[in-house]
């Protein structure tokens, strides 16, 4: 049965209910459907933030829980970062065509060299890698059109044997793969992202505005879930496994709608793009069919997780689920806001510090560095992907500025007194 036909069904039965339970629970629905859930829980403050000294991260203003560097520079558009097993980073330089390894060898925070790994690809962006007892890995790229596997040996910093395993639909708006293993007993199954083609609109091929899932082994894919616009980036839940997947909006609904959307994937559940956003709200302005009920209520449309500001551009995000940080900032979650580029008065442009309890349920919320865009409201760097090295360390990528930053606890924060 088809998605149409079930909304179908669903206004149908929507109906009858209607008739049998008369006009109070009509009423109910118009006041859920008249209502949007409130962003996130009120920020509360924290202490007065600090300024960086470096001459690099000077605009920078971090949280004083948070120490910053600067791991790599003149990167170009640096995306997605991965860690091999000797703690190499691997990271792409999508709109570049490359793939490079960053090697820190000498273990002072700063890398080495930029070895080039692969090059004149096109858009290379998903990375992915399981290794072997033989030393030897295999690295996973997920290009516009398709995604390899290759031979990689972290001893030498080299790659071989170029296998194209999976096609993907043409590009269109949204041209970017994404890549996320999922945990044991599934740690065969590698998620992929698909962007949508369009802003807003019904996709002539269904594998658009998709998270789907290969399986290494049988070399077979499905699709893992729908109506996601543009998942650019995705996590694990480092205690409970749950996908976590940004979610960037639509645009042309002015400053403050549709909110993006930090959204947990779940197998075959649909989040509503293009007809719904956020807490189950229809998008009347593209659907202007009538409804007598709420067409994007479940069991049709799984609602967002947490909702973000409109237009904040949500890309990377990472737990902190490293010995390094402290208990009560374990398993928190930082996630990069790229920016608009379509706001009367711009948003985004920062690194967002969301506190979670052991379930991953949000109890509060606070900026962890601002900074990248100036007084004029000029921005001179935007946070894209979040990687939580082996060591504790949180490498951010900037592809505005080119340069990969590296994030620590401050272990000179003592806490203000209540």
């Amino acid at each position: 049965m088809n998605e149409q036909l079930r909304k179908k069904i669903g206004v149908v039965l929507g109906v009858v209910m209607v008739s049998v339970v008369v006009v109070g629970g009509y009423y109910a629905t118009l006041k859920l459907f008249a209502q949007p859930r409130s962003e996130q829980p009120d920020a509360q403050p924290h202490p007065i933030p600090v300024p960086i000294t470096d001459e690099l991260t000077k605009p920078l203003i971090i949280d004083p829980h948070f120490q910053i560097g600067i791991f790599a520079k003149e990167l170009g558009q640096p995306r997605v970062i991965i860690e091999d097993p000797q703690e190499t980073l691997i990271v792409s330089i999508t709109k570049a065509g490359e793939v490079v390894a960053l090697p820190d060898r000498d273990k002072n925070g700063v890398t080495d060299e930029t070895v080039t790994l692969l090059s004149n690809r096109t858009n290379p962006h998903g990375l992915a890698l399981t290794c072997h007892a033989t030393a030897l890995c295999d690295l996973y790229v997920a290009e516009t059109a398709a995604l390899y596997r290759y031979t990689y040996d972290p001893s030498t910093l080299t790659v071989s044997n170029e296998n194209k395993l999976l096609d993907f639909p043409p590009g269109g708006r949204h041209f970017t793969r994404t890549l996320l293993f999922r945990d044991p007993p599934s740690n065969n199954e590698l998620l992929i992202s698909i962007g949508s083609t369009c802003d807003v609109c019904h996709e002539f091929n269904p594998r658009h505005a998709t998270i789907e899932v290969y399986n290494t082994l049988t070399g077979k894919s499905r699709t893992f879930a729908t109506g996601l616009r543009n998942s650019v980036f995705l996590a694990l839940h480092p205690l409970t496994s749950a996908i976590w997947a940004t979610e960037m909006g639509r645009d042309n609904l002015g400053d403050n709608l549709p909110p993006d959307e930090i959204n947990i994937i779940t197998d075959n559940a649909n989040y509503g793009w293009p007809t719904c956003f956020g807490n189950n709200m229809h998008d009347a302005k593209f659907d202007t069919a009538l409804y007598v009920r709420n067409p994007c209520m479940l069991p049709f449309e799984t609602p967002a997780y947490i909702d973000i500001p409109a237009h904040s551009a949500p890309l990377g995000l990472t737990f902190l689920n490293n010995p390094q940080w402290p208990r009560d900032m374990r398993d928190d979650l930082l996630v990069a806001f790229h920016g608009s580029w379509n706001r009367s008065e711009p948003t985004g442009y920062k690194v967002v510090w969301y506190e979670l309890d052991d379930s991953g349920r949000l109890i509060n919320h606070h900026d962890a560095i601002t900074g990248w865009l100036d007084e004029n409201n000029k921005a001179w760097g935007r946070p894209a992907g979040i990687y939580q090295g082996t060591n504790g360390t949180v490498y951010i990528s900037d592809d505005l500025s080119g340069t990969i930053y590296s994030l620590r606890f401050n272990e000179e924060y003592i806490e203000p007194p209540s």
